[in-house]
């Protein structure tokens, strides 16, 4: 029985990050490489967005922190890479960053939000996040860097979760089947593409029954 003048919600705890994915923290990640081969061309530009709870239960885009990385000794750039993303690697205002330090840089709020939450581990959410993955995974052995928060090979990928939901699997035409802008001219900077898949996955996810009893039903 509730007491007179209580609210009978009063009693009912938040749902927790830490309950929606078994522990896991999903975290948005995009890197800007000189290549498609992360054992031989060298890691640019790298950008992460953990996922946060609202007090309804939906997920929402967290704070993106991201860093320019120096190439490693030993890596290649292919010029046509650099085409696509836009890099110029020698700008004065780059602000680039050693691959350890890098890492840090981007894994520190990471860390932070794995303890805000209660997850055990991040799970690393990208557009092909094997890509993203195995690139992050390169920089990590070459570096030494020996508190790398992702789980070393599971991921959350929205090409698959696009193609269930919308029919799309490129990530301009997902984000705008989920309702977004899509501007074509900030596309391949680690740090738009990693808002925008952020936004897609948290659309996708919030339209799927939640697992947390005290999760709101989103609108329709």
């Amino acid at each position: 029985m509730t007491d007179a003048g209580s609210s009978p919600d009063s009693t009912v705890t938040p749902p927790r990050l830490a309950n929606r994915f078994r522990g896991f923290l999903p975290v948005v990640v995009d890197v800007e490489t000189g290549g498609f081969d992360w054992n031989r061309h060298a890691l640019l530009e790298i950008a992460v967005a953990p996922i946060e709870l609202d007090e309804n239960g939906l997920l929402v885009v967290g704070e993106v922190s991201s860093s320019h990385v120096v190439p490693a000794a030993g890596t290649e750039i292919d010029p046509k890479s650099l085409e696509v993303t836009g890099i110029d690697i020698d700008h004065p205002f780059r602000n680039a960053l050693p691959e350890r330090a890098a890492l840090e840089a981007v894994f520190a709020p990471v860390r932070e939000a794995l303890k805000k939450h209660g997850c055990q581990r991040a799970i690393l959410v990208g557009h092909n996040a094997h890509f993203d993955l195995n690139f992050l995974n390169a920089a990590v052995a070459r570096s030494g860097h020996k508190r790398n928060p992702f789980h070393p090979f599971s991921v959350f990928d929205t090409v698959t979760l696009a193609g269930v939901a919308y029919g799309q699997t490129v990530l301009a035409r997902a984000v705008q089947a989920a309702g977004f802008d899509w501007n074509g001219e900030e596309a391949h900077s680690a740090v738009y593409d990693t808002e925008r898949t952020a936004q897609l996955f948290c659309k996708i996810v919030n339209a799927w029954p939640s697992p947390l009893p005290s999760a709101a039903a989103p609108s329709p």
